[in-house]
């Protein structure tokens, strides 16, 4: 009796062993579905997916709903044109996404504006990559609702505002400002000068004295199109109060292109918090013939 009890106890043992190892295995298989958003980056191979960075109400209204990416490459920046494996919905498929994915994280690379009266609805970016897809829907849910203009927490410190015109119309925060179309030819040189201002300040912890002496900082990017931008310089650094600068962008490709500009305050992207709060976009279309 004692020993079918023994052999009882160690075959029930034995069970349970076996069931812990089956929910260790399920759940280990299913973890990189659910934190692939915060693997680390590989050097490359790997996807990109889109990041909902939340929402913020404009000056007239609307609302503007804020959206990032992560690609999880380190050395790969990858292409994914407007199409299928590249849009946003409802609406038009193009609505100001990047088709570029530079490497790692990048913070509210654009935003879709919606009305006023846009409620409950959601948007959804969706990207196709290496058999993955992701649909990542934004919404003006409260808890999603970010400084994008105001500061974060009060603090006084808002983005800088840009303009391309020195007499033109300004934005500020991710939706920024849109101009073009521009005109130039495959590998010449075209000039876009950029005027920025900004209040100086600096959020939170970065709100020291060194920092308050930090310039406004500009960095270009090729946000859609079908080749190779270059930008010389591809940053520039003016004072902490703004300025103006200038850069040339050369094209290898004819097409229709989109570049940005994101002009960051002494907060910096990273420095930022949730508030999503100091740094603006501009937008320059560009069409390019041979």
């Amino acid at each position: 009796m004692q020993r079918n009890a023994r052999r009882g106890a160690a075959l029930t043992g034995a069970l349970m062993l076996v069931v812990v190892v089956v929910l260790v295995v399920i759940v280990v298989a299913a973890a990189p579905a659910a934190a692939q958003s915060f693997a680390p980056a590989s050097t490359k191979g790997r996807t990109v997916s889109p990041a909902f960075e939340g929402w913020y109400q404009n000056k007239d209204g609307t609302f503007s709903i804020a959206f990032g990416y992560y690609n999880r490459n380190s050395d790969e920046i990858i292409d994914i044109p407007v199409g299928p494996d590249n849009f946003v919905s409802p609406g038009e498929q193009n609505q100001g996404q990047p088709t570029r994915f530079y490497t790692k994280r990048h913070w509210g690379v654009f935003a879709v504006k919606v009305p006023a009266d846009f409620g409950f609805k959601t948007v959804t970016w969706t990207v196709r990559i290496r058999g993955e897809t992701y649909a990542i829907p934004g919404n003006l849910k409260p808890d999603w609702q970010i400084d994008a203009l105001e500061g974060e927490a009060g603090s006084g410190n808002t983005p800088p505002n840009i303009k391309f015109s020195e007499t033109g119309p300004d934005g500020a925060g991710p939706l920024g400002i849109t101009v073009g179309p521009m005109t130039t030819k495959v590998g010449a040189p075209l000039a876009i000068n950029i005027w920025a201002t900004d209040d100086g300040n600096a959020a939170g912890a970065m709100a020291s004295e060194a920092r308050s002496s930090t310039p406004v900082t500009l960095t270009w990017f090729k946000h859609q199109g079908p080749g190779d931008a270059t930008f010389t310089p591809p940053t520039a650094r003016l004072t902490p109060t703004g300025g103006k600068s200038s850069t040339n962008v050369t094209f290898t490709l004819p097409g229709d292109y989109i570049i940005r500009v994101r002009a960051n305050d002494a907060s910096g992207v990273t420095g930022s918090g949730h508030a999503q709060c100091c740094w603006t976009n501009g937008f320059v279309k560009v069409k390019v013939s041979q």
